[in-house]
């Protein structure tokens, strides 16, 4: 008899959960569910057998408190593995008390199993030459509801999941449907910085913001909609379920709080965008436009809007610091040569151990004014330095800056942020003698726990349990980001970063250093790292597009140190970063045509604002149409309508040209270096400290 209703159950079980990926856990008391199964059934059917009545089994116990509350959701209603009735009728009184039982408490977890077998199927007892067979309730579980056989994992997943859905709840009661369309606007608009990676997710928001409300209304049980967010969260994933803990969150929060939208994006900007990033796209109304308007004209400016990229020939002597000869040439004659000029490149670097190093007022002051040629290192992590000078299309336009010539400047605005940007955004240090980085969830799409790994030459182990400790080497691991959702780990949403990093080659053992990537903690991710490993400026990249298992170990290379130099050994497949930026391509020596200082600083003035030092490159060629000007350029006349110009000065963007002052700028007050190769008196190469 138990046997037949045991396999009803067990095909009630199967049915319940086949098209099911997760279970869930009710608030209903496993001591009382056993006790009800044990009370219902009527006495004649529930004898005493020995000492204990028929059906108090030990092994029955034990799995209806483990797996009797566990339930489907289906359609935000629950589906309880005792809701069958079976053949079997004097079952069916206990059946059915623990099935409304069950239909009485409400989902409070995730059900996540270490074992497929949930009881203990049948035991065995000899009596006398009789063997009896015992069954018990039992189910086999399939694989795909088996996360781990470590409690802790288990544990960490139910507390993520259940934090997941009560931000689902609190994102969908929180934030209004107008504001979710509000900010799609200002994506559309390209008004939004990295907007356009919210897009997607935002409209899939939106979608469950609607299912939210008709849920909300025409839901007929009182736990129905608690029910739909169990289901609906776990499908939407974490990146969805917290939107309001992301950098977006805090956006969409403010407008449906009808903050100020210009209030509401300064603060989103403050969180995510660079401190130089000037908003593409200002909000403005018509009424704004039409005041600028007016005081343009009433100002003269008409035909100061209208930029280009400037020339050598625009430039007059003293404002330069230096210049070839074929520049200097230029800038008296006014010929036009420029584009006859030849770029020499050097493919051999010099060695850099050794190099002499000078402070930038040194160069300037005592350096620069003795030389003949000038050739500049351009590496990987200078294309954020790179510089336009703009200057207006009308050569007679006034200026409509604070400095008396109208001439302007723009840096590469169009970098995406690179690992080492990402990296150092996180608080790590890009600048030592050897670096190894890792980045993942580029997508949003992936939890997971990866580790970065150093075994150094005697046995030591960087990891994340010394991080912030200096070892001998000068080996450290400095960021250590184990929950990529986490808003406080990685507040833009973006891409989670480890790095270690060796600041002096000369504590560093000889020998070979292991670099590789372990999966701490799966959470979920399908998606593999990239890495870097970087030494004597240059960059190898390494990309692995597989999942982690749970505890893998993906080794990425050897790097072997032997008396001061590097060499690689790559494990995974890797390509060396020498690039091409604004027609110059990296890890070679460029001719300097000009150096000179920013606009600000030209004509003796005393200067207004940070001073930069341009040094413009041979045919270096801004393919990225920059903007025209920014707002901390001009006069307080005109920032009263720094919205609208804000937007013009996106708008008046320079266009192309082969003919251009592009290069690598420098701020004094920003701390950086370069290598050139100078030639004067002598020859020799230096690195410029700014």
């Amino acid at each position: 008899m138990f046997s037949e209703m045991k396999k009803e159950f067990q095909i009630h079980v199967e049915t319940m959960i086949e098209e099911q990926n997760h279970l869930f856990v009710t608030s209903a008391d496993p001591d009382k569910l056993w006790e009800l199964y044990l009370e219902s059934f009527l006495p004649e059917h529930n004898q005493i057998f020995r000492e204990k009545r028929e059906h108090d089994c030990s092994g029955c116990k034990s799995f209806i408190r483990k797996f009797g509350n566990v339930v489907a959701i289906s359609a935000g209603k629950i589906i309880s593995i005792w809701d069958f009735e079976t053949s079997q009728p004097e079952y069916n009184p206990s059946i059915k008390a623990m099935a409304d039982y069950i239909h009485q408490s409400e989902v409070v977890d995730v059900f996540l199993a270490d074992d497929q077998n949930q009881g203990h199927d049948k035991d065995r007892e000899k009596l006398g030459k009789e063997i009896i067979t015992w069954e018990h309730f039992y189910f086999k579980l399939p694989k795909r509801f088996i996360l781990s056989k470590d409690k802790t994992v288990l544990n960490k997943k139910r507390a993520e999941y259940r934090d997941t859905r009560n931000v689902f709840l609190r994102s969908l009661n929180e934030i209004t449907v107008a504001a979710v369309d509000t900010v799609l606007e200002l994506i559309d608009q390209k008004s939004l910085y990295r907007g356009e990676e919210w897009k997607g997710i935002l409209q899939k928001f939106q979608t469950l913001q609607e299912e939210f409300v008709e849920v909300n209304l025409f839901g007929e049980e009182i736990n129905t909609l608690d029910n739909w967010a169990w289901t609906v969260s776990i499908l939407a994933g974490p990146v969805i379920g917290k939107i309001r803990n992301h950098s977006i969150g805090v956006l969409l929060q403010d407008i449906s709080k009808e903050v100020d939208l210009n209030i509401a994006l300064r603060k989103y900007e403050k969180i995510v965008a660079p401190t130089n990033y000037k908003r593409p796209k200002a909000i403005f109304t018509k009424k704004m436009i039409q005041q600028a308007q007016e005081k343009v004209v009433s100002l003269g400016f008409e035909n100061s809007l209208g930029r280009r990229h400037a020339i050598i020939e625009d430039i007059t002597v003293n404002n330069i610091l230096f210049a070839n000869k074929d520049s200097i040439q230029r800038m008296a004659n006014n010929l036009d040569v420029f584009n006859d000029l030849t770029q020499t490149v050097s493919d051999k670097l010099p060695n850099l151990e050794h190099i002499e190093s000078v402070d930038s007022d040194t160069f300037i002051n005592d350096v620069l004014p003795n030389l003949t040629e000038v050739t500049i290192l351009m590496e990987n992590r200078l294309e954020p330095n790179l510089v336009s000078l703009i200057a207006p299309a009308d050569k007679n336009a006034p200026t409509m800056f604070k400095w008396a010539n109208p001439f302007s400047w723009a840096y590469n605005g169009n970098i995406a942020d690179s690992m080492k940007q990402r990296v150092a955004k996180a608080g790590g240090n890009i600048n030592g003698d050897l670096r190894f980085s890792i980045m993942w969830n580029e997508n949003g799409d992936n939890n997971n726990d990866f580790d970065a790994h150093a075994k150094e030459p005697n046995g030591n182990h960087i990891y994340f349990p010394t991080k912030g400790e200096k070892h001998i080497s000068s080996g450290m691991l400095d960021v250590d980001i184990m929950n990529p959702f986490s808003i406080h780990q990685v507040p833009d949403g973006g891409a989670a970063v480890e790095n270690i990093v060796w600041t002096d080659k000369n504590k560093m053992p000889n020998g070979k250093y292991s670099l590789y990537i372990h999966n701490y903690s799966h959470n979920g991710g399908r998606s593999g790292f990239s890495a870097e490993i970087e030494f004597d400026g240059v960059i190898h990249q390494f990309n692995y597009d597989k999942e982690l298992r749970q505890d893998e170990e993906i080794p990425v290379a050897e790097v072997f140190f032997e008396n001061g130099k590097f060499k690689i050994n790559p494990i995974l497949p890797s390509t060396t970063t020498s690039k091409t930026f604004w027609n110059v391509s990296t890890q070679k020596f460029h001719p300097i045509s000009t150096v000179m200082f920013s606009p600000n600083y030209w004509d003796n003035q005393n200067g207004i604002g940070h001073r930069h030092v341009f040094f413009m490159i041979n045919n270096c060629l801004n393919d990225s149409k920059p903007n025209g000007f920014f707002n901390e350029f001009l006069p307080e006349t005109l920032l009263e309508h720094k919205r609208v110009f804000e937007a013009l000065g996106s708008k008046m963007r320079v266009p192309e040209a082969t003919n251009q002052l592009s290069g690598i700028g420098f701020s004094t007050t920003k701390r950086n270096y370069v290598i050139l190769k100078v030639m004067g008196n002598f020859d020799r190469a230096i690195k410029v400290n700014f």
